[in-house]
């Protein structure tokens, strides 16, 4: 099992990152609030989870080892895989899931993409008891999720190289095209890279 990687961060892609560990590249897939922390050339440790497939090999980066056994815990509950328990972690904070999943706030889960009414009520009864500590914002869960995708692209494109400037008019960009529900962090990502291409 790799339990953490650490070394120098040789390339930063949408999803994922390279970091070369005693001349090896090992590819490691990330949400983008951990690739936002990631900066190419420089050395970066990441807390890992290593998945073993009949046909794969995939190795989930994270900022730090909370976000790691959150990640495990999540697979933990029917139905949910890595793909599934990594987009949650691009969706919310790890205390906003644990806070969502402890208080049955179904509306909170049913954002990220893949998890309907049946399965985010699936996940409150399966990990509410092992979710663990949960502290209390005072603004509540919404209150910690409002607002958050903004500072969520802006590092993930500063990340990959374009200026803070460049950063702030292509979530200026992404924000005036978004109608009703915002879409998840890892696509308006997307959104905001897609826009920065044309101009680059």
């Amino acid at each position: 099992m790799i339990a953490s990687v650490r070394g120098v961060v040789a390339a930063i892609a949408p999803d994922s990152a390279v970091i070369e560990v005693g001349g090896v590249g090992l590819a490691v897939q990330c949400a983008p609030g951990t690739l936002a922390g990631l900066k190419a050339g420089a050395e970066a440790r990441l807390a890992t989870s290593l998945v073993v497939r009949e046909d794969s090999l995939t190795l989930y980066g994270f900022a730090d080892d909370d976000e790691k056994h959150l990640f495990e815990l999540l697979q933990t509950a029917s139905g949910v895989g890595p793909r599934l328990a990594q987009a949650v972690l691009a969706v919310h904070q790890p205390e906003a899931v644990r806070r969502a999943i402890s208080a049955g706030d179904i509306a909170a889960l049913t954002r990220v993409p893949g998890i309907g009414k049946k399965g985010a009520e699936r996940l409150v009864l399966e990990l509410r008891d092992r979710i663990g500590a949960v502290s209390l914002a005072p603004d509540g869960v919404a209150g910690a999720l409002a607002g958050g995708w903004q500072d969520q692209v802006r590092q993930g494109v500063v990340a990959l190289g374009w200026s803070a400037q460049q950063a702030d008019q292509a979530v200026a960009a992404v924000a005036e095209s978004l109608d009703g529900e915002t879409p998840p962090v890892p696509m308006l990502l997307r959104q905001a890279i897609r826009l920065l291409g044309r101009t680059r």
